[in-house]
């Protein structure tokens, strides 16, 4: 990456750069490789942050279908963790995981796990002890019908006709199982098919869903099965929390705790080397390249890069700890790149711009965690304001929600003293978008932005971006230049 004029004497922020556009020879947005080159298995740069409110099982399933990671917060119970790791591994990657509701459920408690929004539907079919039956299946509901009928409607009254279904077998080419997904739905109310394999319900598949079989590359282990990154903190018994993250299939660890660069950290990091397990080693979080060079001495491969810039982080606020995030990127990432090691940027992301200059700067890979908090995959169930409008909540991982559930079986002298040193936002309501209420449409809106940043730069690959990126400096007014209007002046 290049500045334009001299290097800036400021830290800055993604607000304070933008790109400048260079000579190009890529053809077309689909000829960009995306994958992050890490020691990773990922193909697109994105990473769900170890947020109990961002990442759970469905999430870092369908982020990983389509190529990204997601973390697995250390705040779930060990026997939960596993669980989740195994249920992920589990996990169709052809297709979608079907969502299969009982014919007594009604339409409220389908949309309390589905948005509002076309393209999502829910499976309703008879219980099953083990695996559903293609004839057990009642038929397909999208989230657009249960929304125009009441609350109280049970799904067993609204199916109509029979489920559309599809083999398996027949999904192999990404375009032949789109011509075959599209003629399955011809003139049907449902808006995905119903997938099949030996007879037994497999999945599910819309017409959104085939054609992004043909962007994206999942990220898959050596067993040909979505990875999965899973967290642990700095105390108690490390070296076995790993073993058994291992054990049930992580395939990239995560050290994890607000100051990274501090002595418990460097003792975890050799712990957690020592062990030989062979996958990649996240620590963090630093801002500096001292930071890099204690923690990769330490055992770490990725480090992850951020004090402050996240949405529900309030630690410059509260300590004017921190740095802006660009800099901090820039200085760690080269930092890394000198040790073999790389850099993952947490946080501060709002756009699909922010993602692209943080990559510029030098990151393997953007953490995104609020952005994320507000899909229909995060944990936790919808809800509705006084207006209907979707949302999700949200909190912060060192604020006073976050303090009780990680520290609810200290006795209550212990737990208030630990509440008592709490930061963050324990609470917030992140709406769902309405155009783009899936992480997938998250992921098909960065990525768009990214691949026109990299023909932008005349870069086919991460790796040239980094080099090729040409940066700029610009006025809060600059900034605002850059912003659509959202009514005419």
């Amino acid at each position: 990456m290049e500045f334009i004029g001299a290097m800036p004497t400021v830290d800055l922020t993604y607000s304070d750069v933008f790109l400048v556009p260079r000579h190009s020879a890529i053809r077309s947005r689909l000829d960009v490789a995306l994958a992050p080159g890490d020691g990773t298995a990922a193909t697109l740069p994105l990473v769900a942050s170890n947020m109990n409110s961002v990442t759970g099982p469905r999430l870092a399933a369908v982020l990983a279908r389509r190529g990204g990671l997601a973390v697995l917060p250390q705040d779930l119970a060990m026997a939960d963790m596993e669980r989740a790791v195994r249920w992920v591994k589990a996990q169709p990657v052809a297709f979608d995981a079907p969502l299969v509701l009982a014919p007594s459920a009604t339409a409220a408690e389908a949309l309390r796990l589905i948005p509002r929004a076309e393209g999502q539907s829910v499976v309703v079919a008879d219980a099953a002890a083990s695996g559903i039956a293609a004839r057990d299946v009642r038929g397909v509901l999208s989230a657009t019908r249960l929304a125009a009928v009441p609350a109280d409607a049970r799904l067993g009254d609204l199916v109509r006709g029979s489920a559309p279904v599809v083999d398996a077998s027949e999904l192999g080419d990404p375009r032949a199982a789109f011509d075959l997904v599209a003629a399955a739905l011809d003139g049907q109310d449902a808006e995905a098919v119903c997938v099949v394999e030996g007879g037994i319900l497999v999945g599910t598949l819309s017409r959104r869903s085939a054609l992004r079989r043909s962007i994206y590359a999942p990220a898959l282990d050596a067993d040909g099965r979505l990875v999965v990154a899973a967290a642990v903190g700095i105390n108690g018994d490390v070296a076995a929390k790993v073993r058994a993250l291992a054990a049930a299939g992580a395939d990239v660890l995560v050290v994890d705790t607000a100051h990274g660069h501090q002595e418990g950290m460097l003792r975890a990091l050799r712990t957690v080397s020592d062990l030989s397990l062979g996958l990649p080693i996240v620590a963090g979080n630093i801002v500096t390249a001292d930071g890099v060079t204690d923690l990769v001495s330490a055992g770490a491969t990725i480090l992850k890069v951020g004090v402050g810039p996240g949405a529900m982080c309030t630690t410059r606020m509260m300590t004017a700890v921190g740095r802006p995030q660009f800099s901090a990127v820039l200085e760690t990432a080269q930092a890394a790149r000198e040790l073999g090691a790389h850099v993952w940027a947490d946080g501060g992301v709002r756009y699909p711009r922010d993602v692209a200059l943080a990559l510029a700067a030098g990151a393997s890979s953007v953490m995104i965690g609020s952005w994320f908090a507000g899909t229909a995959e995060s944990p936790g169930e919808l809800r509705a304001d006084a207006d209907g409008r979707q949302y999700k909540e949200s909190w912060g991982m060192a604020s006073t929600k976050a303090v009780q559930g990680r520290f609810g079986a200290l006795d209550a002298f212990e737990r208030a003293r630990k509440e008592l040193f709490a930061e963050g936002i324990s609470s917030s309501k992140i709406y769902l978008d309405p155009q783009r209420p899936s992480v997938e449409d998250l992921i098909d809106m960065i990525t768009s932005g990214l691949r026109s940043s990299f023909t932008y730069a005349g870069a086919g690959t991460l790796q040239e971006f980094h080099i090729r990126a040409h940066v700029g400096l610009q006025s809060a007014a600059g900034y605002e230049e850059g912003k659509a209007l959202p009514v005419s002046w």
